[in-house]
């Protein structure tokens, strides 16, 4: 019978094997050390992992690798289980699966540095064969690994989005919040802004040769990104590439925010339009939790009414709108409040001109905005009162003027 076992792979004129196996438990500590002084991160694992499971691991990998050089045969799948458990474990622990990798590549690498000074000329070919045997070896272990971690993170992730999910649902139909709080890991803050926002297209979504619905989920996952970093906690949302709902934790109740709560929300939202590459528009409101499920509705409406009256992106609350809030209710006066502004319907250049006036605040910059000389701004200003009766410049009349360029906005949607 014809003997198949490949030959020995020789240095310093013993099979390499026999010299790894002899020698397995100084292999064993010396990557130890070296991974723990390299990678920074499993030098912070507790000292009964790292004799433990760690030592387990490194051991095991050291001996699959010895039987690939004996035998010239790679692991299969089943004897990678182990490998893909181990990795699993480290993901649970939290530690990056860059670094995860990088301990296989060091235990290789403690192999090799140690059979190179004893290498002879002859034996050249021979450590070409374990170099070639090392190289396919981490080509094999390296997906095997990366799988492992990535499925456990990717259960985890699972878990953590249902959780969450269950949580937003709760706080949004107003149901009983706190048992859905405890099974997310989240503990409910006593106070939520909760924004409901609009998010535009990215100019991608329009562009000749792209595929829209790839550009605008690369939108999404931008916005969810930049949400993830400016609040470096769990962020409860519901979001599509067009917009949706978002919940920020607050560490102040309702009653407590000030001012510097309110610049930095918006200074966020400004935030994620930027990384989005599009504008964003967003009603928020804040509530307690046990109030999530009404402010959300308000806030759907103030974005609503923000959107109707063509309001510039931006962050917008009910207080910042109530003229137009309350005009967008049906009302029997709302009809006449619009009249008023009825002789400039023929013109709507002239409603253009009193919508830019009040807005920037005087003649000059009302003129910049329009690019037109300043004495036409004056020239229209006189024509308005011909034909209403209402005059732009007195502080007499701009109140019942903002109120019924508004009523005149909401009749027209």
């Amino acid at each position: 019978m014809t003997d198949n076992k490949a030959p020995d792979l020789v240095v310093g004129g013993r099979p390499l094997h026999e010299r790894f196996t002899e020698s397995l438990p100084e292999l064993v500590g010396r990557v130890l050390a070296e991974v723990t002084a390299r990678v920074p991160a499993y030098g912070l694992l507790p000292e009964e992992e790292l004799a433990g499971d760690i030592h387990q691991v490194i051991e095991q990998t050291l001996r699959s690798f010895i039987a690939l050089l004996r035998t010239r045969k790679l692991p299969t799948r089943a004897e990678l289980g182990f490998l893909r458990e181990s990795a699993a474990r480290r993901a649970e622990e939290g530690i990056p699966v860059d670094v995860v990798l990088t301990a296989y590549h060091i235990g290789v690498q403690v192999m090799w540095d140690s059979l190179r000074p004893d290498a002879r000329p002859a034996e050249i070919a021979d450590v070409m064969t374990v170099n070639d045997l090392a190289l396919r070896y981490l080509e094999l272990v390296t997906p095997a690994v990366g799988a492992g971690y990535l499925d456990a993170r990717q259960t985890a992730f699972d878990d953590d989005h249902t959780a969450r999910h269950t949580l937003l649902s709760a706080l949004l139909t107003g149901t009983a919040a706190e048992a859905a709080a405890d099974q997310a890991g989240v503990r409910l803050p006593p106070c939520y802004l909760v924004l409901t926002i609009a998010v535009a297209a990215h100019p991608d979504e329009s562009g000749p040769g792209v595929d829209p619905t790839i550009a605008a989920r690369r939108k999404l996952r931008r916005l969810r990104a930049e949400l993830d970093r400016q609040l470096r906690g769990p962020v409860l949302s519901a979001l599509t590439p067009e917009g949706g709902t978002v919940l920020l934790p607050s560490p102040a109740s309702r009653e407590e925010l000030t001012a510097r709560d309110w610049t930095w929300l918006h200074r966020v939202v400004a935030e994620l339009s930027q990384a989005a590459g599009a504008e964003i528009t967003a009603g928020v409101v804040a509530a307690e939790p046990a109030g999530v499920a009404e402010a959300a509705a308000v806030a759907r409406e103030v974005l609503e009414v923000a959107v109707r009256f063509g309001r510039p992106p931006g962050v917008y609350r009910l207080e910042d709108l109530l003229l137009e809030y309350q005009l967008s209710r049906p009302s029997p006066a709302l009809d006449q409040l619009a009249a008023v502004l009825k002789p400039l319907s023929a013109n709507e250049e002239l409603v253009q001109t009193l919508e830019v006036f009040l807005r920037a605040g005087g003649r000059r910059a009302a003129a910049g905005e329009l690019h037109v000389h300043p004495n036409t701004v004056d020239y229209r200003l006189r024509k308005i009162y011909e034909l209403t009766g209402l005059d732009a410049t007195s502080t007499r009349d701009i109140g019942l003027i903002r109120a019924a360029l508004a009523a005149r906005a909401a009749t027209r949607r």
